[in-house]
């Protein structure tokens, strides 16, 4: 989006997809009171972001329901999810661009652009990109309980490039 100012000196204005603050220079420190604010008023905006950077990547939540939440996904080349999985939701992975290498179980398999896979709840998983190219996927979660802590990571790391 445009942002545009008149007649000010010496702002500090900072954009992201979801929160703009604009700032005296001489203030910007002060985003710590904005902070407690939303604490103060049990917002949530300082907890959730709608773009989260992860060591393999980032992650959007583009639309959520009581039950499912659906979020796009950028793989960084090289880069792979740790063998995980979910005690209360199960997930829907669809590949936009790029090729995904899963291991779902005791199976491992290749999908490109256009293809899908179901992880079931309970069920380990990785997800690597093989690729020289970003992996662009949309991910359905589905299920009673969807918060990021329904995770049962298997292995140390998550993300890293090998």
């Amino acid at each position: 989006s445009f942002i545009s100012t008149i007649g000010v000196n010496n702002l500090v204005i900072v954009q992201t997809a979801d929160a703009l603050l604009v700032s005296d220079k001489d203030s910007v420190q002060d985003v710590k009171k904005v902070v407690d604010y939303l604490k103060a008023n049990n917002r949530n905006e300082h907890k959730k972001h709608l773009e989260v950077f992860r060591p393999w990547g980032k992650f959007s939540v583009i639309h959520s329901g009581d039950n499912y939440l659906v979020k796009r996904i950028t793989v960084k080349p090289g880069a792979k999810f740790a063998a995980q999985m979910h005690l209360h939701r199960a997930e829907h992975w669809i590949v936009v661009s790029g090729t995904a290498c899963i291991t779902k179980g005791e199976e491992i398999f290749t999908i490109s652009e256009n293809e899908s896979t179901f992880i079931p709840a309970n069920t380990v998983h990785t997800l690597k990109n093989p690729a020289t190219i970003p992996l662009e996927l949309i991910e359905i979660q589905s299920g009673t309980y969807l918060a990021e802590d329904d995770i049962i990571r298997l292995e140390k790391h998550s993300g890293y490039l090998e």
